[in-house]
């Protein structure tokens, strides 16, 4: 089994943008989804996205800034990150799960080991 390996997190300037990417070569799923959290804060739905016809499912803070997309070549998704402001700043989790799409991080069942993005004032 291959683990979820997020990539592209960084430091941005507010307004700035970022593309991350999760590969999940060699897994089966149903589901992949983005969350995300910040200190002090719990774990927060971003993004999710149904592998067969690709239906996409948004957190009520990212929607219309960010979008999820399917990477056929990785097995994995894409989260395009726009109008990027410091209340985004946090860990970025790609997380998969059999069955279909849910905003509660406790329902998936693999996680990867995150990439910080910074969004500086």
């Amino acid at each position: 089994q291959v683990p979820l390996v997020e990539s592209g997190g960084s430091s941005v300037q507010a307004g700035g943008s970022l593309r991350l990417s999760c590969a999940a070569s060699g897994r089966s799923f149903d589901t992949m989804a983005w969350f995300r959290q910040a200190p002090g804060k719990e774990r927060e739905f971003v993004a999710a996205m149904r592998w067969r016809g690709s239906p996409t499912y948004y957190g009520d803070s990212v929607r219309g800034r960010f979008t999820i997309s399917r990477d056929n070549a990785k097995n994995g998704a894409h989260l395009q990150m726009n109008n990027l402001n410091p209340q985004d700043t946090a860990i970025y989790y790609c997380a998969v799960k059999m069955g279909s799409e849910s905003r509660i991080a406790t329902s998936y069942e693999d996680w990867g080991q995150g990439t910080q993005v910074t969004v500086s004032p």
